[in-house]
């Protein structure tokens, strides 16, 4: 009987044996290899995605509006974002399918790194999809690592991965068709799930059309009835989704954003290989068709109104194919043998190699330093949430996209909340207004939107510069300027107070009542309570937020006499009737409510 076997043996011989395993067949230890390399490569992923999951940096306007819809389809609630974000209903539904599926507004402390989770678990399925379509276009395990580690690692990459952005799943469908007409096989499932990977990638993003060339060219050397039936489906089901679905499947482009300078300012290293690659990979027969798309994709950012955000996200898989199949064909000398590494067989090569890496690792640890994960300390829509909750509990608001999602993300009613798009012509009633960032570009879409802010006065303040949040209390009329200063009161009145024997005052506490930045009812109550005995002041504690807005201190703490303070603090009423009185290790903490009544402090508004 004849024995049949994948490897090659010797008679009188086991199977030969791989790396020290005995009894291995050579292609299984192959595969065995390459499944611990892609296993590896996914791990350094994953690790680097969930390290800047919640990065501030960059910012993409879009991103709070992606995020919003994603949360408004999961809860079965509606949604209108102010505009600049496209639509992409298919792609919003996919967001909102995986964050269902996974619970990941529960798990989350922000709605918005809820969402991003969606675009980690595409990263890692982007490894895989490089990994598979570079082995299926003839690249060496090797090659296919680099391919792999340049898209893992990069801190282009990680950046661009950690938005929330469409393209990143349209990505996925494109890669999934790519890797499917790139088999051998001529099964017709495979035609049949390629062609509806790339309607699902084109639904996603519009600027999946450019990987159709690709696909195209490919199924033509292959096979042109695969070609044919491939066409087929894709004219019927785009035909479908552009034609009578229109209103519900067509996908329109995001605006704004990063332009592609600020982009590979992160990896120039990158930046210039890709280019490189692409226009080199033309004349590599195996390379071509990516490398025609990969053009294409880049021309398309050159079309006024194509955000480079998502034209970088279906590029970036794309050029690490290319460099590594380059690098291979250059390795195996299948370049047109004019070229000067010919003439250096051995050292050319390796001297190439050498200053790729090295330009690679400066390039990426200057990206890495200015990529650099949020401070744990909470973002600034984090911090104006949780003042809200605690101030303004179950009030009518006025915010924009990135605050609606996050409220609503928390439990916030939300019909209790109103987007800008509610003031195309006049704004529903509310109660505050939440904002980030400069509202000139909403206020000049939404005219209304200005005549409720020119009422409105700032309360708090969290962040600085484009990520700073406003919240803003609505209605408040404006200042009389016939009536006497109340910061020249308070400052009269602290100084006074602060000079009393009977108080005594940490240094700090003394320098917030000389400038006038304490609570008119904290000023008037410290004064008769030590009226009943000596009094003893630690601080006057900042409500976050609220020190950039010009609101007085409202906090005050104080040791001493605990027992006698919290008791005459618990007995205010009416105007001087405390929010809370609460005992802490360092004394008892008394907190006044927002907006003091005015003209508490009369006698001292004179200079």
């Amino acid at each position: 009987m004849v024995q049949h076997s994948w490897g090659e043996t010797v008679t009188g011989r086991s199977p030969a044996t791989i790396a020290g395993r005995p009894g291995v067949h050579p292609r299984a230890a192959h595969r065995l290899l390459s499944l611990d390399i892609l296993l590896a490569i996914l791990a350094l992923t994953g690790g680097l995605r969930v390290v800047y999951l919640a990065a501030n940096r960059p910012a993409f306007p879009a991103e709070a509006a992606n995020v919003a819809h994603a949360y408004a389809l999961g809860h079965l609630t509606s949604f209108a974002d102010a505009g600049g974000a496209g639509v992409s209903r298919f792609g919003w539904l996919q967001l909102a399918f995986y964050t269902m599926v996974s619970d990941a507004f529960g798990r989350s402390t922000t709605a918005v790194a809820a969402v991003r989770e969606t675009m980690l678990v595409a990263a890692i399925a982007g490894i895989v999809l490089i990994w598979l379509l570079a082995r299926r276009l003839g690249l060496s395990r090797w090659a296919a690592t680099v391919a792999a580690v340049l898209f893992a690692a990069s801190p282009l990459a990680v950046g661009l991965q950690h938005l929330v952005v469409v393209e990143h799943i349209a990505v996925i469908w494109a890669l999934s068709a790519l890797v499917l007409v790139t088999t051998r096989e001529t099964k017709l499932w495979h035609d049949i799930l390629a062609a509806l990977c790339l309607i699902a990638a084109i639904l996603t993003s519009p600027l999946a059309l450019f990987f159709l060339p690709a696909a195209g060219w490919v199924l033509l050397r292959r096979s042109l009835t695969r070609a044919a039936l491939v066409a087929i489906l894709l004219n019927f089901g785009l035909g479908v989704a552009f034609g009578p679905a229109a209103s519900v499947l067509r996908p329109h482009l995001a605006s704004g954003g990063p332009g592609t300078v600020d982009w590979l300012s992160f990896d120039p290293a990158l930046g210039v290989l890709s280019v490189v690659a692409l226009v080199a990979g033309l004349f590599v027969v195996s390379l071509r068709p990516f490398a025609l798309s990969g053009l294409l994709i880049v021309a398309a950012t050159l079309i006024p109104g194509v955000p480079a955000t998502a034209a970088l996200a279906l590029l970036l898989p794309v050029t690490p194919i290319l460099i590594a199949g380059l690098a291979q064909a250059v390795a195996r000398r299948r370049l047109p043998g004019h070229l000067w590494l010919s003439a250096n067989p051995h050292l050319g090569p390796a001297v190439v190699g050498a200053v790729l890496v090295a330009a690679l690792g400066a390039s990426w640890l200057h990206g890495y330093a200015v990529l650099h994960p949020a401070a744990n300390r909470g973002s600034p829509l984090e911090q104006a949430r949780n003042w809200l909750r605690d101030n303004a509990s179950g009030a009518r608001l006025l915010v924009d996209d990135a605050a609606w999602a996050e409220l609503a993300a928390a439990g916030w009613p939300t019909g209790q909340l109103a987007a800008p798009a509610a003031c195309a012509k006049f704004c529903p009633p509310a109660e505050w207004a939440v904002f980030g960032g400069d509202p000139a570009s909403l206020l000049s879409r939404y005219p209304a939107l200005a005549g409720v802010l020119a009422s409105a006065g700032r309360i708090a303040v969290f962040g600085d510069g484009d990520d700073r949040v406003t919240v803003s209390r609505l209605g408040i009329a404006p200042a009389d300027p016939s009536a006497p200063s109340e910061d020249s009161a308070r400052a009269h009145a602290g100084s006074a107070l602060a000079e009393s024997r009977r108080i005594k005052l940490s240094p700090d506490a003394a320098a917030v009542l000389r400038s006038g930045r304490a609570d008119p009812r904290l000023i008037a109550t410290i004064a008769a309570l030590a009226a009943l005995g000596p009094v003893q002041v630690a601080a006057f504690p900042e409500v976050p937020g609220e020190d950039p807005a010009g609101q007085p201190r409202r906090r005050v703490l104080l040791t001493g006499d605990q027992d006698g303070a919290a008791a005459f603090y618990a007995g205010q009423r009416d105007l001087f009737r405390p929010a809370s009185v609460v005992r802490t290790g360092g004394g008892v903490l008394v907190t006044y409510p927002l907006f003091p009544p005015t003209g508490l402090l009369v006698p001292f508004s004179s200079p």
